[in-house]
């Protein structure tokens, strides 16, 4: 098939085209760079550097004209947005607009978009989330994107566009950027393997629920299924503290630096963790990896010469 995948460059959105790539599917990736890397692109995707915003994606559209758009661009930083909603609006609702818009005008059929599982929902609600209950945001972040999911049900009710929006719990795992993106497993293998001092915001008993890449873009492919549409979370249904978190991968890179604690930040709720049992029934989804074995596979990618080349790299520049 046509596919188009927004944030392509990405942690995520890279490793979804490597997939869909591999699968045979025809796959153009529009991403602006400002947290993706080129080095992260498949080659045989056909790239636009392009922000989501931006009236020029009317021309990646028309030419391209995609069956299915994994939509999964956008400002990923909580505390960000916390500190200016406006800006985090322009480019989460705004940008999100402008790719649903050229969805319709150009036929479209389906879109597959990452939302937030531990943002939707806030800490208010039952533990771990199902998707049955009442989001309470606590971050524009997370208003943002059920606000979006507001939109694609208006789409598909409207213009015929089903979509599936996967409320993502904490993703982890190889490629992503310890420096950019607002992943704490990717800057505490980081630091660790730095033998940098390691910053807990907080008292570090705050919880996650912690899903492995892999078993993440299996998610999205089994979302493009025919029938398959609405709301999933997609985690491991397990709550892991920030300190067991730490406590895991000082096993893994025999870190033996110092520990701090910082302030806790505004917008990030105490507690989070999804069940995952609708996305088994209605996608045959559930997770695979146990947090050792994903936690194993992301440190060795930390550690190894491919991204320590990178790292060489970056520092030049």
């Amino acid at each position: 098939m046509r596919m188009l995948v927004t944030g392509g460059a990405g942690f995520i959105g890279s490793h979804l085209t490597d997939k869909l790539i591999q699968q045979g599917n025809e796959v153009v990736v529009v991403d602006n760079l400002s947290t993706g890397r080129k080095e992260n692109l498949n080659r045989k995707a056909k790239f636009y550097k392009l922000d989501i915003r931006s009236p020029r994606l009317v021309k990646v559209f028309k030419k391209a004209r995609p069956e299915v758009v994994f939509h999964l661009a956008g400002h990923v930083n909580v505390r960000e947005s916390v500190n200016n909603p406006v800006a985090d609006a322009e480019i989460n609702i705004i940008g999100s607009l402008n790719v649903l818009e050229n969805c319709r005008k150009f036929g479209t059929r389906k879109i597959v978009f990452a939302s937030s599982g531990g943002a939707v929902y806030g800490g208010i609600g039952a533990i771990p989330a199902i998707e049955e209950q009442k989001e309470n945001p606590e971050s524009p972040y997370g208003a943002a994107k059920l606000a979006i999911e507001k939109y694609l049900y208006f789409y598909e009710k409207n213009f015929g566009i089903t979509y599936v929006a996967l409320r993502l719990a904490n993703v982890y795992g190889p490629r992503q950027n310890p420096k950019k993106e607002a992943g704490v497993t990717a800057i505490f293998c980081y630091k660790m393997l730095q033998n940098q001092d390691i910053i807990i915001n907080g008292d570090g008993k705050q919880t996650r629920d912690f899903v492995f890449i892999d078993d993440v873009v299996k998610a999205f492919l089994l979302a493009v299924k025919e029938g398959k549409r609405g709301v999933f979370n997609i985690g491991t249904g397990k709550e892991t503290s920030v300190r067991e978190l730490f406590a895991s991968i000082k096993k893994l890179t025999g870190f033996s630096g110092k520990i701090l604690y910082g302030p806790a930040k505004k917008g990030e709720q105490s507690r989070s963790c999804l069940d995952y049992s609708k996305a088994e029934r209605k996608l045959n989804w559930r997770p695979e990896y146990t947090l050792e074995e994903g936690l194993r596979k992301t440190v060795e990618w930390f550690n190894s010469s491919h991204f320590k080349k990178r790292i060489r790299k970056a520092r030049n520049n």
